[in-house]
């Protein structure tokens, strides 16, 4: 038994970290096998969880996460800035160009979608907001990475790449090279590397146009409409100096 699991927080914990995007809503049964704990253990952790409002309990009998717990998460101070600044410009690029918009911040080796804003008839995507991949898999992934430390770079070049689909770039020399690429250009283009049906454009968020890299900012379009990267850019690019100019402004009056 791991010494998370033995305290009483560990325990907790397993079961919130039971509830992810492929398991959004499970039975008393599957959150003990889920998680390990017994079935005793579970049912009090989760009787627990639900009375303080981490955990719902929906009409079939099975539990999903609860409002107080998106209520504390939206907090997040990391995040809620960013969000904040960048919603009123992503809104524009959606306007400008009426394809999905997404924001990403790095966290390790993964990468989480913190905001997104996309339209009905927007082509469908494998991300949302809450998911997380390896860094190295997304084109948003990809600029968050060529901006990481370097050991955060070594350590995922250093490690087998996923192959999502036959276009997927999993050769660490030519990953070396994509990311220099990014680092001189600013725009990536990721075409058909998580899904063949997508093409995505992805360019760093900084705190002040040349402070830290803060997140990446990207569109995402259907990979019929591959030709469209080049028109794309340059919308993008302003949305993106917008956000990192008004961070930048922000993080000066906050100092």
């Amino acid at each position: 038994m791991s010494t998370t699991r033995s305290t009483a927080a560990g325990k907790v914990l397993e079961v919130l970290a039971a509830f992810d995007r492929e398991h959004p809503s499970q039975t008393l049964s599957e959150i003990a096998q889920r998680t390990g704990l017994a079935l005793s253990t579970a049912h009090r952790v989760v009787r627990e969880l639900a009375e303080w409002g981490a955990l719902e309990r929906g009409e079939d009998g099975s539990w999903h996460v609860g409002l107080r717990l998106w209520e504390i998460a939206s907090g997040c101070p990391r995040t809620q800035i960013l969000r904040d600044v960048a919603l009123p410009f992503m809104q524009d690029l959606y306007e400008a160009t009426h394809e999905n918009v997404q924001l990403a911040v790095r966290e390790g080796t993964e990468l989480v979608f913190v905001e997104r804003i996309a339209g009905h008839r927007s082509v469908e995507l494998l991300t949302g907001v809450g998911t997380r991949f390896p860094v190295g898999s997304t084109g948003m992934g990809r600029v968050l990475l060529a901006h990481a430390p370097r050991d955060i770079q070594e350590e995922v070049l250093g490690a087998p790449q996923r192959a999502w689909t036959p276009h997927t770039v999993t050769d660490p020399k030519t990953l070396r090279t994509q990311l220099d690429r990014i680092r001189r250009e600013r725009v990536f283009v990721s075409d058909r590397q998580l899904s063949e049906s997508t093409v995505a454009v992805a360019t760093p968020v900084r705190i002040g146009r040349s402070g830290p890299v803060s997140a990446a900012l990207g569109i995402v379009f259907t990979a019929q409409g591959a030709g469209r990267a080049h028109t794309l850019r340059e919308p993008l690019l302003r949305a993106a100096y917008s956000i990192s100019d008004e961070l930048g402004r922000r993080t000066r009056t906050t100092r």
